[in-house]
């Protein structure tokens, strides 16, 4: 069950900083007026999330069966690369609106 676990945190892991790293991309192409492709880096960077985020649905929904995930650094590691990737992709869709706008 720990290496299924561990497993599961670094897919979310590598999808979180997917999302991450095309959200950052997406911000430098705005800041040279290239919007499409700051729109399309975007849609990528939400579509690299959802994976990772399908993987933490997973870990719940087996929790919520009653299969009870034990906890390990990595896991606490994975959820906290997820959050802040969602966050940093939720500003750079504002920050990419405020160079669209200038």
């Amino acid at each position: 069950m720990m290496e299924e676990i561990t497993e599961t945190a670094f897919q979310i892991i590598l999808y979180a900083g997917n999302g991450k790293s095309s959200a950052m991309e997406a911000i430098q192409e705005a800041k040279k007026d290239d919007f499409a492709r700051a729109d399309e880096l975007i849609e990528e960077a939400g579509t690299e999330l959802g994976k990772a985020h399908e993987f933490q649905t997973r870990l719940l929904q087996q929790e919520a069966n009653g299969d009870e995930a034990p906890l390990n650094v990595m896991l606490v590691h994975s959820q906290d690369h997820l959050m802040t990737s969602m966050t940093v992709r939720d500003l750079a869709v504002e920050i990419i609106e405020i160079y669209r706008n200038k």
